[in-house]
């Protein structure tokens, strides 16, 4: 993921954290103090803001019908955040969900997880795999009638298996994700999903019955979904590559925060690494290996004469 690329996921992070209900003047505070840091952070921000501001547009001229939804074209000026958030409250598209269980009997759940740092990849009864990343836990319901799988937490790689008339859902929090054949990632953290989708498509729906909003994304496509909102990323095949840079054990970065990169070393690993706030901006890139944070506190000294120091289970990194 390069710098570009990042600062437009975190302004799309602040915009769908700034729905949220229990948004405080902390929050703003923090946010404004994001918005100072650079000219480029401030871009960025109008850009999701006026996408995000055409898309409540939209959804106030009430509901269209089906023919009406399938003649929508997004005019060819229009940007490429704008037109996905256009979709996101159109709800253009999109396969049906997978059958529930009422009235029938349900299917035998199975439950995986993994560790801090683990790995473990796991075969459906369908031929569809998922890949967990670290600190995860699963639940599968998958037999010849319906593929249900929860995303309780943490991260999962999914290569779904077609199968005709079946869709495959996964459950993440509210969200559901619909697809019936392709390769996507789902990360959960609290009540943030981001879906990464490497091959094919997927629906995204917020699961809120008759008022729901749902998205078609397509290869290279990131969609961020938090509490009441979902925003799409512009298209990126390199962004997404890189959110699933986990599955060969490494994580990428390119001119990313050391404080983002840190809390990313915090996922794969018992030693914490906290970071001061006078150095908390330098950028990092690179490839590292998730799992050896030790290299990578000691290479922070190295390369940019950074003071690290470890006490028990934390290293601490400053000037």
């Amino acid at each position: 993921m390069n710098r570009h690329h990042a600062i437009e996921d975190q302004a799309l992070d602040w915009l769908v954290r700034r729905d949220e209900p229990n948004w405080s003047e902390s929050d703003q505070s923090e946010l404004d103090q994001w918005l100072a840091e650079s000219m480029a952070h401030r871009a960025a921000w109008l850009r999701a803001e006026h996408g995000w501001a055409q898309a409540d547009r939209v959804r106030s001229l009430g509901s269209w019908g089906e023919q009406a939804k399938a003649e929508y074209r997004a005019p060819k000026w229009v940007p490429t955040a704008i037109a996905a958030s256009l979709l996101v409250a159109l709800g253009v598209g999109g396969y049906s969900l997978a059958p529930q269980f009422a009235g029938q009997p349900k299917v035998q759940q199975a439950r995986f997880d993994t560790p801090v740092g683990g790995h473990k990849i796991v075969s459906l009864a369908d031929g569809s795999k998922i890949e967990l990343n670290t600190e995860s836990i699963v639940r599968t319901a998958v037999d010849e009638k319906s593929r249900d799988v929860w995303l309780d937490s943490g991260e999962a790689y999914f290569e779904v298996k077609h199968r005709d008339g079946e869709p495959f859902v996964v459950h993440a929090g509210s969200r559901t994700i619909t697809v019936l054949g392709t390769k996507f990632s789902v990360r959960r953290d609290n009540d943030r999903v981001t879906v990464n989708v490497i091959e094919g498509r997927v629906r995204v729906d917020d699961g809120k019955g008759r008022n729901s909003s749902a998205a078609i994304i397509t290869a290279g496509d990131t969609a961020i979904a938090r509490a009441g909102s979902t925003l799409i990323a512009p298209k990126s095949e390199e962004r997404v590559e890189g959110a699933v840079a986990w599955r060969d054990g490494m994580l990428t970065f390119n001119l990313i925060p050391l404080s983002d990169v840190a809390a990313e070393f915090n996922r794969y690993n018992r030693t914490q690494l906290t970071v001061d706030s006078t150095v908390a901006s330098i950028p990092i890139g690179g490839t590292f290996q998730a799992s050896n944070v030790d290299a990578f506190a000691r290479l922070l000294h190295d390369a940019y004469g950074l003071k690290t120091e470890q006490d028990g289970d934390r290293i601490r990194i400053s000037n």
